[in-house]
């Protein structure tokens, strides 16, 4: 039987290359984007609030800076289940509580890979998700 490919969600510092100068960056995380991949709710979020905040984007510019990934992605609910296994995780693994939100809902929606450039690299969670820097040599 062969092995499914990847479930990749997609933390928010991530995506934010696609709006940077760093070409590089911004093509690596677009062939991982081609690939597919799931986000949160909550990265929607933290994108929106990047471009309103830091970007200076309006509000209708904000809704089209979001909406691509809204296409692109499978987007998993915040739920009190999530909520609730957020807080766990981020006791236990020593997350601040957005991070451990981004991991719970990463595991509700059956991810196995979780691709992120500020959390530990490498770190695996209940067995189940490996956290990646895709900008590590060999990601």
């Amino acid at each position: 039987m062969p092995d499914r490919p990847p479930r990749r969600f997609f933390g928010t510092n991530v995506l934010l290359y696609l709006a940077s100068g760093d070409e590089e960056k911004a093509g690596r995380v677009e062939r991982l984007l081609a690939e597919g991949g799931t986000i949160s709710v909550q990265v929607l979020n933290e994108l929106a609030n990047v471009a309103r905040r830091k970007m200076h984007l309006s509000w209708n510019e904000t809704r089209a800076f979001v909406a691509p990934y809204r296409m692109l992605l499978a987007v998993v609910p915040l739920t009190l289940d999530v909520h609730e296994a957020g807080l766990e995780i981020a006791d236990r693994y020593q997350l601040s509580v957005y991070d451990g939100m981004i991991v719970a809902a990463a595991l509700a929606a059956d991810c196995d890979t979780l691709l992120s450039e500020d959390m530990h690299h490498g770190l695996v969670v209940h067995g189940k998700l490996t956290i990646l820097n895709p900008f590590f040599a060999g990601n």
